[in-house]
């Protein structure tokens, strides 16, 4: 009797049935064809315009036009060819080599004890609403697993808003108290915070790194399923050399239609994209800040940062600490790894045009940065490539800007030119050569690279017709993908302008600091929207006029730029909506899968969003409020460090009471309520007299003299 295939596949010695591992040969052949085909691309469109330029010797304008679009063909090329490998990955079944296909393996320390993995949340001026939701979120969902034994949580706050540092503690403590987290679920607050968010988690690693073999970095916006935790820890068990495996985060959550149009194309198209890095970076891969794990030990070793000579923006801190920290991994002989098919990772986004810009600009001055990291002796090839990409990223909207406005310039030049038909002796005309096909040639493989990406996806879910119906149907994603295409190209215009704007504002040493993000949905005002936008409209209208009245031919090629300019204002306050996200999202337009059937991860979310917040519940967030509510005070003074004050700093707090009893707490700065709330002694005095009713807080009338 015959063995069916499956009875044959079993029979097979385990060896046999082992994955393909990722030899030096196949990644090195796969780096071959992807970074050939990116040169072949790039060069083949230059011989094209070059071909039209050289007939009559290139003029200094003409040698711009070539240096501008070579740097951009080149960056539209390396772009494009992730897409297409990714989409040839995708298309076969997945990629054999991929770190997720090798077989996992569960850990456990020396002793035969199960491994513990800390799982970190640096914090700084969130929501604590939505922080402590996500994490109990993490934490109901990893218990599902039955594995929650191997893990710790860690909230590490650099919160410096004093009503919100109080309630991250007290939903810390409601999350221990009714999960039944104490012991495994942690909160501390830095006194200082310094190095912003790698000082953070340097500190942690300091403090409490050598309990742990992991670390599984977080952000605040971020959400991960349990039993995707549970496979990092034991995809990187089964790895002993790997430092790093990044998961690639999907934007979830939010209603407005700027959001949602991001979270379909991030959904849509985001899988193919991880698909093509991975196919080529293999196990040179890159960190992206969050959602990933990390070993501890060479991450300790090897990751300390130290400050870049010079003032900020080029020096100082280090603000894109993640590329970094991959480089000095893989210079170590690490390896760093993209588990592009992981699934259930996810982060969310800013929800309007100008908030994704305001992030933008952080992001900016981080990548720029890197020019001073570039030259580190021992760093591989491509982690120098990856800062490359992170800077052109950046680099990429001024020269679009450029390349715009010398296109232009050229137009108009060609427009002045009389065609000369009879020269010399000649008796018959000379007809001026036409170049047409080669300009559209040209042309159109700008745009096919562009925007093919976007019909790849589509084909990919078409083929994977079962997956159809969580984007809303065939006809339904179809029209998504549209207007998704249509948006963007509204938006690109505006963020070309802003990304050129902070590029020459970090040129010019203007550094952004570390502000805080705004997440949560809100609608923008049309004051809001004029401001911020304005000066797009004013560049649109000019643009626009002056390529009407002088270039009539350029200015219909112009069209789609000029149009984001001038719409910016209502596209940017339309956008913002949330009851228009939420209307098309009943219509079935930029449906995601998250949406349409969302995980159990992202369910427990919303559960624990609509859930009543202890805070409200304990106090109204005053400081007068706090002192006087024994509960709060106790919990408060119970996480704060023994620190010693010196004299001078006793007689500045002792002022600051008297002015909190006097005048009340919004007479106070932030800084100032900090201190107050920072001082064991100092809360211990308000709140006895706040409970003996000496004091009536917030007025300038006592009972009697205050003793000290």
């Amino acid at each position: 009797m015959s063995l069916t295939h499956s009875q044959q596949r079993d029979a097979m010695p385990s060896d046999y049935l082992k994955p393909p591992v990722p030899t030096p040969g196949r990644i090195l052949l796969r780096r071959v064809v992807y970074f050939s085909l990116v040169l072949l691309t790039t060069a083949a469109a230059m011989v094209l315009l070059v071909g039209v330029f050289q007939t009559d010797g290139v003029t200094p304008l003409e040698f711009a036009l070539l240096f501008l679009y070579g740097a951009l063909i080149l960056w539209v090329s390396t772009s494009f060819w992730i897409a297409a490998l990714g989409f040839w990955v995708q298309l076969r079944g997945g990629d054999p080599l991929a770190i997720t296909r090798q077989p996992p393996r569960p850990g456990a320390d020396a002793d035969g004890s199960p491994l513990r993995t800390a799982v970190v949340m640096p914090v700084y001026n969130e929501d604590p609403e939505r922080v402590s939701a996500g994490l109990r979120s993490i934490w109901q969902s990893l218990k599902e697993t039955g594995r929650d034994g191997e893990f710790d949580l860690f909230i590490l706050s650099d919160t410096r808003d004093a009503q919100c540092w109080l309630q991250e503690e007290l939903n810390w403590y409601q999350l221990c108290e009714e999960t039944g987290a104490h012991g495994r679920v942690f909160y501390r607050n830095r006194v200082h915070n310094t190095s912003r968010k790698c000082g953070n988690i340097a500190e942690f690693c300091e403090r409490w790194g050598g309990r742990y073999r992991y670390m599984i970095v977080l952000d605040a916006d971020s959400i991960m399923g349990g039993s995707t935790l549970v496979k990092m820890v034991e995809t990187m068990e089964a790895q002993p050399q790997v430092a790093l495996i990044q998961t690639p985060p999907i934007p979830v959550n939010h209603e407005s239609l700027f959001v949602r149009v991001l979270q379909f194309s991030s959904s849509l198209y985001g899988g193919m994209f991880a698909a093509g890095l991975n196919y080529w970076q293999m196990c040179d891969g890159n960190y992206w800040g969050h959602n990933a794990i990390i070993r501890l030990k060479p991450f300790v070793e090897h990751c300390h940062l130290p400050k870049l000579p010079g003032r900020e923006p080029f020096g100082g801190e280090i603000f894109s600490h993640d590329f970094v920290e991959a480089a000095l991994l893989r210079r170590a002989g690490w390896e760093v790894w993209l588990a592009y098919d992981m699934g259930e990772s996810y982060e969310e986004l800013p929800t309007t045009l100008i908030d994704f810009a305001k992030r933008d600009r952080r992001w900016c001055q981080g990548n720029l940065q890197h020019a001073g990291v570039l030259l580190v002796r021992g760093m591989r090839p491509l982690s120098r490539l990856y800062m490359l990409m992170g800077m052109m990223s950046y680099l990429s909207s001024p020269l679009w800007a450029m390349f715009l406005m010398v296109t232009g310039i050229e137009a108009y030049n060609q427009t002045q030119t009389v065609p000369v038909y009879f020269s010399g002796d000649n008796w018959y005309p000379v007809w001026p050569e036409s170049y047409t096909v080669e300009m559209t040639t040209v042309l159109l493989v700008t745009l096919g690279m562009l925007f093919l990406p976007k019909a790849m996806g589509l084909l990919l879910l078409v083929l994977q017709w079962r997956k159809l119906k969580s984007y809303g149907g065939l006809i339904r994603v179809s029209l998504s993908v549209v207007l998704e295409t249509v948006f963007t190209t509204l938006i690109a215009p505006v963020l070309m302008i802003y990304q050129s704007k902070f590029v020459l504002a970090i040129l010019s040493r203007r550094s952004v600091g570390w502000p805080s993000q705004q997440r949560g949905d809100h609608r923008l005002g049309f004051s809001e929207a004029v401001a911020a936008h304005y000066g797009h409209t004013a560049v649109g209208i000019s643009a626009g006029w002056l390529s009407y009245s002088y270039v009539p031919d350029f200015f219909l090629w112009l069209t789609p730029v000029l149009a984001g300019l001038v719409l910016s204002v209502p596209v940017s306050m339309y956008s913002s909506s949330t009851h228009l996200g939420r209307c098309l999202k009943r219509w079935g337009l930029f449906l995601t899968p998250e949406e349409y059937d969302p995980p159990r991860v992202l369910r427990l979310l919303e559960e624990n969003l609509e859930t009543v917040d202890f805070w409200s519940r304990r106090a109204g967030g005053r400081a007068e409020d706090v002192v006087a509510d024994a509960a709060v005070m106790a919990l408060h003074q119970g996480l704060l460090p023994q620190r010693p004050l010196r004299k001078r700093q006793r007689y500045q707090l002792r002022a600051l009471t008297y002015q909190l009893l006097e005048d009340g707490s919004e007479s106070l700065s932030l800084q100032e309520k900090r201190a107050v709330l920072s001082d064991p002694e100092t809360l211990l005095r308000l709140h006895t007299l706040a409970a003996s009713g000496t004091v009536v807080t917030g007025q300038a009338t006592t009972d009697g003299p205050v003793s000290h």
